[in-house]
């Protein structure tokens, strides 16, 4: 039930790099830098990216290429075309019969940073690790020797030998080992989890005396700490995070924060239920508030894919990077309808009003309590989206 409730989320949801419609920070073929070279008075030169929204523009055939050597300068191919080849549209030229050369000079890639993962063998850990490595970013993860004997995360070790990780032995608590794996690395990100996310100072230091790290990703995955409105004990848990958040700035370490919302396989499997079950509701179900406010819910490999998209991307420098897809969006009505369609069965609702639940959370022990004021902060005051994302403070990935 789980795998087939997950599968519709799925079909439902628009995954890492599907969305035609809407512009993607990362959309495009940036594979090419397009210089024109013009011939013929007035036809303006034309220098720009080469987009792949241009490409269902241009409907009729170009001529092959003409392939030249390689120079120092990497001009790869001279392609002449005549004007009218192309639809007036595509390019703003003028005239018909006009000869025009574009150069294309391929690029470089850069070199991958390495990245360092501290937290790897962690429940969000393990999905960055493995997209870092996908990736082709040299990768190293810190680990304990005792982890590596652990018989459940040795497996998971061995995975990572497997994807040519490289293990780095050293401990969040001793500063010296943390420091040497610091110093190996470009990026560090830390997927600790949030018992340790105070404990992330020591990272911080340890950063601050390697001197080397270009950016630093803080263990967030979740929603903004600082457009949140959480009640206790909600608060005090995302005050940790603000906290750390204040003590990269103070110590001028560029960082970038992912905001990455609500994890899919810890939500949606028992659709959002006060009290954990094994699989979705089949009679009944509990919605907190009215359920109209609207949630992000996204898949664990695809939060990993973004995060790692994002360290060597200068626009996420410095930013809040919100992971928030329009077809991953929608409210635990809506989440419920679809269950609903899925099963072939309508559900009994029970709306729970923002008074019951208030006084739930105080009768509540921990951690009750405090799932129930992160349900609140989400699904009954919208904090994942009822703000809107300045330019000044952070970038959309979509």
């Amino acid at each position: 039930m789980h795998n087939s409730f997950s599968s519709l989320v799925a079909q439902q949801a628009w995954a890492f790099g599907r969305d035609q419609a809407r512009p993607s920070l990362w959309a495009g073929f940036n594979g090419f830098n397009l210089v024109n070279k013009s011939f013929g008075q007035g036809l303006p030169a034309f220098d720009g990216l080469f987009s792949r929204n241009l490409l269902p523009s241009i409907h009729s055939p170009v001529p092959t290429p003409h392939h030249y050597p390689r120079t120092k300068h990497k001009f790869c191919f001279l392609l002449l075309a005549s004007l009218s080849l192309l639809p007036s549209q595509s390019f703003p030229f003028t005239g018909k019969n006009n000869l025009y050369i574009i150069f294309a000079e391929e690029q470089m890639a850069p070199e991958k940073s390495k990245i360092l993962v501290i937290g790897g063998t962690g429940y969000i850990g393990r999905f960055v690790v493995e997209a870092s490595a996908k990736a082709g970013h040299p990768t190293s993860v810190l680990v304990r020797e005792s982890t590596v004997a652990d018989p459940v995360k040795g497996k998971l070790i061995d995975n990572f030998k497997n994807s040519d990780v490289t293990l780095v032995y050293g401990d969040l608590y001793n500063h010296e080992s943390l420091v040497k794996a610091i110093k190996q690395a470009d990026v560090v990100i830390s997927t600790v989890g949030k018992t340790q996310i105070p404990d992330q100072t020591k990272i911080i230091a340890a950063i601050k005396e390697a001197g080397n790290i270009k950016r630093f990703l803080p263990s967030e995955f979740g929603i903004d700490v600082d457009h949140q409105k959480a009640i206790e004990p909600g608060r005090s848990m995302f005050a940790e995070k603000v906290q750390i958040r204040r003590a990269i700035e103070a110590e001028g370490i560029p960082f970038t924060y992912i905001a990455c919302n609500c994890f899919s396989d810890y939500f949606l499997p028992t659709l959002i239920q006060p009290e954990a079950a094994p699989s979705p509701p089949r009679d009944k179900v509990t919605i907190p508030g009215d359920g109209t406010p609207k949630a992000v819910f996204n898949e664990e490999h695809d939060i990993g894919t973004y995060t790692i998209k994002a360290v060597d991307d200068p626009r996420t420098l410095n930013k809040i990077l919100y992971i928030k897809p329009p077809k991953n969006t929608c409210s635990l009505n809506e989440l419920v309808s679809l269950w609903e369609k899925k099963i072939g069965k309508s559900l009994e609702r029970t709306y729970v009003s923002e008074e019951q639940l208030l006084k739930l959370i105080q009768e509540s022990e921990f951690p009750m309590n405090v799932s129930l004021a992160i349900s609140h902060s989400i699904f009954v005051k919208g904090d994942i989206t009822n703000f809107e994302i300045e330019a000044s403070f952070g970038v959309e990935a979509f």
